[in-house]
Order: structure tokens, then sequence, then C-alpha cells
């Protein structure tokens, strides 16, 4: 069932928030369901809508459930300067009051009436929520306790305080709402791949449509400079594409007629025109965009202890102002007023905002950090488990070798020719992907007849079996010959190996070499400098040749002749020994992608690299590196540990100040103001600090 994400309008507290996914997960019995307070949005299946509305409406009347795509964003900036109106009315007034106060011996019904027309003007919507969450015994809602604060202090006769304290509370939200945004904006603004529009060919005309209203088959025209707004085939012209919006990498990919194209590169030389091959929802960048927004959906451990903190926080706070207010005048005889006063102050500082704001736009910060890095991270908490990483283990073909095979010898055998042994195994391999297929199928110089190709079976992790030219022929690994009882030679060479037997009798080899991938050793370096000395190969190709590539690179711990299930098998191996030694530990497997989605799956944490355009990686992995670099991995983990690191520092920073204010009031050192200045001013800080992890450059990468 399709997801949509929906804005949570008016949502504007953190514990409403928390009460809204609560209600959503109870009412529609899906737990997993995730408010994000961040960005005011959630994700639901499209037929929950009506429900969930209703949900939302019960359990926080004012919050209004809207289709992401149906926001209209000359309200929100008509909102906005209707807001900072407002506050500049509300201190004039309120600077009229104090003159008021001091230049004469006030009327005390005069300075009420001068003090109260700010209070309400700016305060009119806190009050009226306050309310409706009184109605709905919500009363540990943020606007229900500085409704409450204020009015205490309105009967104490602490004006000045309490208009102070609702005008600096609203312009410290306003100004909280416009850096959230900002930062917002700031990351999507640079992860911005989308093409605004598409130039089609119609009738020998240009005409401009939106991506979304071009169909599969249409024929557009990218101009130099502009950004491909859709995937497709290039039909005509040749040209250089910039890749760097999707891959993190500043590299020009030569373009020329019948090679595909993907939607979020930018032309960058000469014209081109492409034929538009999917419509822009099942695009590569439509995809990208989805994974990116949706990330923050799946909450780290860091950002669900933060939202159970703040259930528990708030009431203790509250119930100590009310212990303060009543119990030491008592005890120690001393004035109401003045106890009444310090409990206010607690309420004042009862709101976990710093803490429930700036925890998640530290994690979108990082996804996004990510994100501009080619790599993309669907979830905080699969960013978050990077920092645990206790051992890598790496695929060996198209992960840390180029992928890219050439034959190096054929071998025949049983009175066989090379020729021979070519063109089986051409006509075999014609139906595979697989990259050693594509070297046999280059080499093979003849047109292939695919008339003669009767059957087509592929034994997963073993090879290929066929029929050409009416005999049966299997084409694949010493295991097939194994599988099939086929009698072979025992090949202990440094090379991979295709072995060939057309009806069950040995014809002969094939050598084929890969390449090492130019980053490998160096990534597998940064790996042991982040702390992760667990480095391991898996491999289904044999012992030899698997070893070769194992001292090209540096690593000492390999496994070669795995089939898919042995890699299973393997990996939980793995996993069972680190947990063993650490139970906090994770283990991290990188591959293709496609070959070795189910090892994926089973490890902790799933890396598919070259991951652009394939639908089977987007499913399978946690984390998708979007061009066929190792050295994205180590750069993943060291910003995952720069975001929790950010992460913890907000927590520290606010906690502290929170501590040091409920302290200070209870003492009587503080005042109201002084303890909302210091609430606003944490979040602020805490909102900027997250944002340094976007802006902060990585070591030896950036």
């Amino acid at each position: 069932m399709d997801k949509r994400r929906y804005i949570l309008k008016n949502l504007d507290c953190p514990s409403c928030a928390a009460k809204i996914e609560t209600a959503l997960q109870k009412g529609l019995n899906d737990n997993t369901i995730n408010v994000n307070f961040t960005n005011k949005t959630v994700l639901l299946k499209k037929d929950y809508f009506n429900t969930a509305n209703e949900i939302v409406k019960s359990t926080d009347p004012g919050v209004e459930l809207i289709d992401f795509s149906k926001i209209n964003n000359d309200n929100e900036q008509f909102n906005k300067k209707f807001m900072l109106t407002k506050i500049f009315l509300s201190l004039f007034f309120y600077i009229i009051a104090l003159i008021y106060k001091n230049i004469s011996v006030p009327n005390l019904t005069v300075e009420y009436i001068l003090f109260l027309i700010p209070y309400f003007l700016i305060g009119y919507p806190v009050i009226l929520k306050s309310l409706n969450n009184l109605k709905n015994r919500q009363l540990f809602d943020e606007n229900f306790l500085i409704v409450v604060a204020t009015i205490g202090a309105i009967f104490i006769k602490e004006l000045p305080e309490a208009v102070a304290v609702m005008l600096f509370y609203i312009i410290g939200e306003f100004l909280q709402d416009l850096a959230v945004d900002r930062s917002k904006k700031s990351i999507t603004n640079l992860l911005s791949l989308k093409a605004e529009y598409a130039t089609v060919i119609k009738s020998g005309k240009y005409i401009t449509k939106k991506p979304d209203e071009v169909n599969a088959g249409e024929i557009i025209v990218v101009k130099p400079g502009e950004k491909i707004p859709l995937d497709g085939v290039v039909i005509e012209g040749e040209s250089f594409i910039d890749t760097s919006a999707l891959t993190g990498e500043s590299k020009l990919k030569k373009v020329k007629k019948g090679d595909e194209i993907l939607s979020g590169m930018i032309n960058d030389s000469n014209l081109l025109k492409i034929k538009v091959t999917k419509p822009y929802s099942d695009s590569t960048i439509s995809k990208i965009l989805d994974l990116v927004e949706n990330a923050t959906e799946n909450k780290s451990k860091t950002e669900k202890f933060i939202t159970k903190f703040a259930k528990i926080y708030t009431p203790i706070v509250v119930y100590t102002a009310v212990f303060i207010a009543f119990i030491p005048p008592l005890v120690l005889q001393e004035s109401y007023t003045l106890w009444i006063y310090r409990a206010l102050i607690l309420l004042v500082i009862s709101c976990p905002c710093a803490l429930v704001i700036s925890i998640p736009l530290s994690y979108f910060a990082g996804i996004g950090k990510t994100a501009k890095n080619g790599i993309i991270v669907k979830g905080s908490n699969h960013l978050e488990a990077l920092t645990d990483t206790g051992a890598v283990a790496f695929d060996k073909t198209g992960t840390l070798t180029e992928g890219v095979f050439k034959i190096n010898k054929i071998v025949t055998k049983n009175g066989a020719t090379e020729k021979e042994i070519l063109k089986f195994a051409a006509y075999t391999e014609f139906n595979s992907n697989h990259p050693i297929s594509k070297a046999i199928l280059n080499e093979y110089k003849g047109e292939i007849d695919i008339n003669k190709i009767e059957e087509y079976e592929e034994i997963k992790g073993y090879g290929i079996k066929t029929k050409v030219f009416g005999k049966t022929v299997f084409v694949g690994n010493d295991g097939l010959m194994h599988l099939m009882n086929i009698e072979h030679d025992d090949c202990d060479v440094d090379h991979s190996v295709v072995y060939v037997a057309v009806d069950n009798k040995f014809l002969g080899y094939i050598l084929i070499d890969d390449i090492v991938k130019s980053e490998s050793k160096l990534a597998l370096d940064k790996l042991k400098k982040l702390g992760i000395q667990n480095i391991i190969m898996l491999t289904g190709d044999n012992y030899s040749a698997a070893s070769k590539i194992a001292n090209q690179i540096g690593i000492k711990e390999f496994y070669a002749n795995l089939l898919p299930q042995d890699k299973i098998k393997k990996v939980n191996e793995i996993k069972e020994k680190l947990s063993a030694q650490n139970k906090k530990k994770r283990v991290v497997f990188v591959g293709d992608g496609i070959n070795d989605a189910p090892v994926i799956a089973v490890s902790d944490v799933g890396v598919a690299m070259g991951g652009i355009g394939s639908s089977i990686t987007i499913e399978a992995a946690d984390i998708i590196i979007m061009d066929d670099s190792p050295i994205s991995v180590p750069k993943a983990i060291e910003i995952a540990k720069l975001t929790k690191k950010n992460a913890k520092e907000n927590i520290i920073f606010s906690l502290a100040v929170k501590v040091i204010f409920i302290t200070l009031g209870i003492a009587g050192a503080a005042t109201m103001w002084q303890a909302v200045f210091a609430d606003v001013g944490v979040a602020l800080i805490a909102v900027l600090n997250s944002m340094r992890i976007f802006i902060k450059k990585l070591k030896n990468y950036e």
C-alpha cells in the first residue's frame, strides 16, 4: 500500500507531537508510525487518511492533517508576516505600559489594562490552545504551562514579567521556527536535484512541461548547463554530463547515442535529445528524493530516548513546581508569593523544546550531509547504527574490484578448440547481466543467433544451463561441474575461472582477470583509522583469486568459494562472534546490491554500492552508495560519528542549562524573563549547532 507524507498544520509543541504519535499508533494499530516534530510531518498509508485525521483532531483539536502536496507557501509567508506584525505591535504596547508604570504613581486598573493589551494581543492563540488542552486533560502541554505561569505572575502582581514571559516565549517560538525552516531549506536546497521543467519536442516545437507531466516515450531536449529532468536514452547528440549531484564526486562522464542517462545529472557541454524511458514517479531522482525525505521517519535510538525522556521530564518539573509553591512556605513560614514566583520559573523552563527539536535536526543534517556526498541513508536509525560498527564485510567483485573483466586465457581440454569454447560460452551467457558474461560476449566477435538458444536456466551461485545448437551446455564455476557430476580439472590459479561443458563433456575453462579499485586500499586504511580492525572479504571466487586480491589491498581475513547462502551463514557467524565480544557492536556488509541482496538484508547495516537506478538495491539496502567507490564507506561512518557527537552536545548543553536555571529558580536567584530567555536561547543555539554538521568539512575527504 502506498504511503504519503502529510503535514500536521498548527503542531507547535513536542508533547503534542508525542501524544498524536501514540494516538495514531494505537488508533491505526501500526507501531511503525512516527511523527516528525522538526518537519511537522507524518508518513501514513493512503487509506489511513480519514481515520488518521479524526484521531489527530480528537487528540489535539487545533492540529489539522494536510496532504504535503497541497501546502500553500503563499499562506505560510503571510502567516509569518502577520506574526511579525503582532510581535512589533505587542512590543510597542508593552513599552508604553512600562513607561506608564515608571513615570508616575500608576493607577492599578490602567496599569492592568495597559499590560493586558500586549499580553492578549500576542498570547491569545496560546491561551485558546491551553483551554483546549485543559478540556482534553492535557496538563503537561507547553502552551498550558506557559499560560499557568503567566496568569500566576499576574495574580501575584508581577505584570511586567508575565507579559515579558509570554512575549519572549512567542518571539522565541517564532525565531526557533525560522531557524529550523532555514536549516531545513539550506539542506534541501543543496540537495535540490530535481529539474524545474522539461523541454518536450512535439510537432517540431519545443514545449515546456513539468517533469511529472512528461510521459515515457516522449522526446526531450536538454541544453548545456541544464539538469536532466527524467531517465532516458540518448537518441541524438554527444556530451559530457556532471554526475556530482548524484554521486558526490565531481566527475564528467561522456554520453553518446544509445547510452542510458539518469535524471539529476547536469548536461555539461552539448545539446542532447533524450527519449524518456520512465515517468517522473519512477525516475532515479524521484526515488532518491523520496528516500531522503522519508529517512527522518525512521528514528534513531537517541531520538526515541529523547521522546520518552520528554514525557517524564516535564511532569517531574511541574510536580516539583507545585511542591515548591506550597511546601516551603508552610515549613519555613515564609511568603507564599515568594515561593509561588519561584515555582512559576520552573514552569517556564519545564518544556524540553531544545532537545526535542535539535536532536532530530542533527540527524536530518547528518542524512543531508551523507546525501550530498552521494550516500543515501534510509533512516536515522541506520545512521546511528553505523557509529557502532565493529566489523565490515565486503563482497569482492564490483565492490573492492572494478567488476570489469577481461579474458586472460582459454585452456582447452578433450580435443576442444578455443573458438569452440568461446562460442558455447558466449551463447550461454547471452541472456545474463553478470559482468563476466559481458567480458565473454565482448571477446566473442561473432553474431549471436538467438533462435539457436532453446532453453535458459540460471542456477544461482553456480552458473548457467542452456540448450544451444541442440546440445546441453553448462557454463559456470567449479561447483557447477560437481553439481552436474562432470569430470573436470581442478584449477588452483589466481584468476576467476569459468568452466565450459557440453553434453556432460568437459571442454575446458576460461581464465578471467579483474582489477582492484584504486580507492580500495585507501578505504580500508581509513576504516582502520576509525578503529575498525575487523575487515573481511567474502567472495564466490576461488581461493587463489581471492587471496591475490586480499594481498593487494591488505585484507587478512577472507572467505572464498561461497554460494549466496554461504555468505549469509558467514555474516551470521561474524555477528555472533562480534556480539560475544561486545553486544553493542554491529556488522556492516557492503555489496553490489543485486547479487548480494539476501546478505545485505541479514546484516546489521546493509550497504549497496553503485546503486544508481537499481530498484533491487534501493529495496534491499539500508544505505545506498550512489557511485562505486569504497571510500564512501568510511566517509559514511565518519559522518555518522559526527552526527551522534553533535546530538550528544545538544543533549548535554540543553540539560545543563535547564538544571542550572531550575537550581537558580528554586534558590531565588533568577527571574521569569531570564528563565524564558535562557530556554529560548538554548533552543536556538542547539538548532544552530545542529547545522554545523552540514557545513563542517570531513578530514581528508573534502
